[in-house]
């Protein structure tokens, strides 16, 4: 999530709020999944950006994790991300997304 990303979460987070809102990353490893994750719930880990600091506890979800493909269309899944599920090592990306999630909601 670069600079100009965290600035527009930060500013309609800002003028509307966190209810209502849920994250759905695409992150196509690990490691870059859990920053991600750790950057929409407990601020930005490198505080190098708008939300460094800025714990907005969203709750956040991988694309592949079972929670979000059963939301979504079976056909659409299948068409924009069944095939990400066989290239990616969805265990780890979604293990990482995961632990991010109840950690944040430890803080609550």
């Amino acid at each position: 999530m670069d600079l100009e990303d965290q600035g527009l979460l930060k500013r309609v987070i800002d003028e509307n709020g966190t209810d209502n809102v849920v994250v759905i990353l695409g992150s196509p490893d690990e490691e870059s999944a859990r920053v991600y994750a750790e950057t929409v719930t407990s601020g930005d880990p490198s505080w190098a950006g708008p939300l460094a600091g800025v714990s907005l506890r969203l709750p956040v979800y991988h694309i592949l994790e079972k929670e979000m493909r059963d939301e979504i269309d079976p056909a659409i899944y299948e068409e924009h991300v069944a095939m990400m599920e066989m290239v990616l090592d969805t265990e780890e990306i979604t293990r990482a997304v995961r632990e991010v999630r109840e950690k944040g909601s430890d803080l609550g």
